[in-house]
């Protein structure tokens, strides 16, 4: 039974497997470039930011970007190596599935519903902080009950209802995504080009108000566990590496891209770089418009903004580019997740419904009703906290499997073609291993309790379902 669990699907396997699911190639680099943009900007800058700040790093929250960057950018040369050697969807369970295994990547595939799923609902959640804001320009207040989590960050309950607008976002985007990526992608894209331009228009003139005393000091001195000092700011970057998940949601397009092997590694390492120099920027006007201290809120570029009377004008701008950011985020994850379900049902680890392709749109539509409606449950019931931490931590996992796989593939398949190769991949991989766990130990007790009641039931479903009908064995 052990060999059977650690039983690997060699990449030529995956790629075969995969050209049966007649999924429609419509991206280019520039397409998965602004798909990555779409995921990345978002929850990072609008919500996390202000929150890691406040609570652990202080103005060293950019050296927290920093960090976490760092962290990414290793992680992301190893998935641009898989994509373009595996060019199929499925992202790091296929990738494990070639590398360690069987059970690993059924472990690794779960992983990513937290980072997909869950991270769609936390950024709903946060999406819901600057639509209120917006409404209130108009004096409409909605009930507090239909907009906040009947659940806390402990799980005790807060007396609300759900948080109905973080659901209705949800489901929305998941009908554009039922209906086409083409059509999803377009509004991506438009999306993209506008959130970034206000994203940089913030950064040009909150720059003329930033008062560098704001900065002082610019590590606060440790007050406990992940609170301030250097500790803190490893926790920050624990914390906004959330905010990065995103560039690997390009691998999960792989195949709707026309030259996956050429236009995947640009568009994760293109979105990358670009949203790393945003998040930077955007936390240094924010860091120094207003005390650290102040931004623990719900909308804490607002908060930001609204302490300058002169930039008054500027909060309107602020929300509605939240608001396009954060759905831009959401409609990505949405389009990643029933991608995810479908290979993994293709493998008969899932029940082979997950791989219907709808015969107009050709997009697997069953997976992405499925996802969505439960999306919309996470976010109408548990508050950002808790959603947001166990991405990070399934993200970290995921991320630490991929950079390890390059390196056994390397010794176990050294003939395949790689038409994108790591230099140094030694120093390179064992980097992004050792990163990932370095973010991974600033976690608290609380979030690995609930990561393990979360593997407890991926492993159920596995053992319960996948391990019988599994197409490697059958």
């Amino acid at each position: 039974m052990l060999k059977q669990l650690w039983a690997t699907k060699h990449p030529h396997a995956a790629h075969e497997d995969a050209n049966g699911l007649s999924l429609k190639r419509t991206l280019g680099p520039w397409g998965l470039t602004a798909l990555g943009i779409g995921a990345v900007i978002g929850g990072g800058i609008f919500v996390i930011t202000g929150q890691a700040a406040a609570n652990h790093a202080g103005p060293a929250i950019m050296l927290s970007f920093v960090l976490a960057a760092i962290c990414c950018a290793f992680c992301a040369m190893a998935y641009a190596e898989f994509a373009s050697m595996v060019p199929v969807s499925g992202s790091a369970y296929t990738y494990t599935y070639a590398t360690f295994g069987e059970l690993a990547a059924w472990f690794i595939g779960w992983m990513l519903v937290l980072e997909y799923g869950v991270s769609a609902s936390a950024v709903a959640v946060s999406w819901t902080g600057y639509f209120l804001s917006l409404l209130s320009h108009f004096d409409i207040y909605l009930p507090s009950a239909l907009v906040s989590a009947p659940l806390d960050g402990q799980l005790r309950p807060t007396g609300a209802i759900a948080n109905l607008p973080a659901a209705i976002l949800v489901l929305l985007l998941t009908w554009l995504c039922y209906v086409g990526i083409s059509k999803s992608s377009a509004m991506n894209m438009a999306m993209v080009v506008l959130k970034t331009g206000l994203i940089i228009l913030v950064i040009v003139v909150g720059w003329k108000y930033v008062d560098p005393a704001n900065w002082t000091p610019f590590i606060p001195a440790n007050e406990g566990p992940g609170k301030f000092g250097f500790e803190g700011v490893l926790r920050g970057a624990a914390m906004v590496f959330f905010a990065y998940i995103g560039f690997e949601a390009v691998s999960v397009a792989a195949q709707e891209s026309h030259r996956p092997q050429r236009d995947m590694p640009i568009g994760m390492l293109l979105s990358l770089v670009i949203c790393t120099i945003l998040y930077i920027a955007m936390a240094a006007v924010m860091t120094g418009l207003v005390p650290y201290t102040l931004l623990g809120t719900d909308e804490p570029v607002v908060t930001a903004v609204a302490a300058h009377p002169t930039l008054g004008w500027l909060r309107v701008v602020v929300e509605i580019g939240a608001l396009i950011g954060l759905s831009s985020v959401v409609l990505v994850m949405v389009i990643a997740q029933p991608r995810i379900f479908m290979i993994m049902a293709n493998d008969g680890l899932l029940p082979k419904v997950f791989t219907t392709i709808h015969p107009k749109y050709r997009t697997p539509h069953i997976n992405t009703v499925i996802t969505g409606i439960g999306i919309a449950l996470l976010a109408a019931l548990f508050p950002l906290d808790v959603l947001g931490e166990l991405t990070s931590m399934g993200t970290l996992i995921a991320f630490a499997a991929v950079c390890a796989g390059v390196l056994i593939l390397r010794r176990t398949q050294p003939d395949l073609p790689r038409p994108f190769r790591i230099p140094a991949a030694w120093l390179i991989c064992s980097l992004g291993v050792l990163s990932c766990l370095a973010l991974l130990s600033a976690m608290t007790m609380h979030n690995w309790m609930l990561m393990g009641i979360w593997t407890v039931i991926g492993f159920a479903i596995y053992f319960g379902y996948g391990f019988k009908h599994s197409r490697l064995r059958g």
